[in-house]
């Protein structure tokens, strides 16, 4: 282990180049040259016995060993590069804060996170992804991921800041033409937008009947499935705090609202078992304050 932690700038040259995907890219993170960068791997590779990439002229990949090594290392060097702020919890929180939330959500808690959370915290440096798609947390560096939805935890930790209430929708134009269905059976004969592109989706309601969906639309992200829905390009699967306005607008109705769908999980994603960084704790509670109070100003409709 000593021979191993003598190497701290080849584990750090490794879990740069991983993360940025090059020597050239690692090397501008690191303020270094890329041969520096290259040479460090190189060494770390000599000492644990197995290549790490595979190196073309074209393309930098890691081997099967690669990955298991970056596994196992990059949350140690997490933890060891937040120690420092673990020593002064009385000191305001610093540095940079990297996290990733769908764009549905987005729309709604952006404008109080670069408000209210940047003005408490004036010297954390925000690092904001906005995407629906799955992001590998470790690999891309991120301090915490906010989703939707169901979580496979494997070695993440996973906290739930709500619940969300899920609703299924469709234009008045969808429904002219195509009818209110009654049951789950008639229901299921309907086309849908649906979430994610080329995949079956089945919904489950609380009673225990689900559906494949099937239709002409999918979409990756919630607001695709909004505007197809407004459309009417087919029902869609969406929570109520995201179109409470279009409900109340008259722009969506509610599809078999008396059969209620179950609620989904609003997450927040993170690697640290232990100790967790003041930054992340406290935008952990800042967004589940902020989502609880969004939600139910903007679904008020319902009460």
């Amino acid at each position: 282990m000593a021979r191993l932690l003598n190497e701290a700038p080849g584990l750090l040259a490794f879990i740069r180049t991983v993360e940025a995907g090059s020597f050239t890219a690692a090397a501008r993170d690191l303020k270094t040259s890329p041969s520096a960068v290259s040479k460090a791997v190189a060494r770390l590779e000599n000492l644990v016995g197995v290549r790490l990439f595979l190196r073309t002229t074209r393309a930098l990949k890691l081997t099967p060993d690669g990955h298991l090594f970056f596994a196992r290392i990059a949350p140690l060097l997490r933890e060891i590069d937040e120690s420092a702020e673990l020593l002064r919890p009385s000191k305001e929180p610093t540095g940079r804060l990297r996290m990733s939330m769908p764009s549905e959500i987005a729309r709604f808690l952006m404008a109080p996170l670069m408000t209210k959370f940047a003005n408490d915290y004036p010297l954390l440096q925000l690092d904001i992804g906005i995407t629906d798609r799955y992001v590998d947390l470790v690999r891309e560096d991120y301090d915490v991921v906010f989703r939707v939805g169901h979580v496979s935890q494997g070695n993440l930790m996973v906290r739930r800041l709500m619940d969300v209430e899920m609703v299924l929708v469709a234009s008045p134009s969808f429904t002219s033409q195509w009818g209110h269905p009654h049951t789950v059976a008639e229901l299921s004969k309907l086309p849908f937008a649906r979430y994610v592109a080329g995949r079956t989706q089945t919904i489950h309601f609380q009673n225990g009947e689900s559906i494949v969906t099937s239709g002409r639309v999918d979409c990756d992200t919630g607001y695709g499935l909004q505007v197809a829905a407004q459309e009417g390009m087919g029902i869609a699967h969406l929570m109520r705090w995201v179109v409470a306005d279009d409900l109340r607008a008259g722009r969506l109705v509610q599809i078999l609202a008396d059969v209620p769908l179950p609620s989904l999980p609003f997450n927040a994603v993170h690697a640290f078992r232990e100790n967790i960084p003041a930054r992340v704790r406290l935008l952990c509670d800042f967004m589940r304050d902020e989502a609880r109070r969004s939600s139910v100003d903007h679904s008020s409709i319902h009460s």
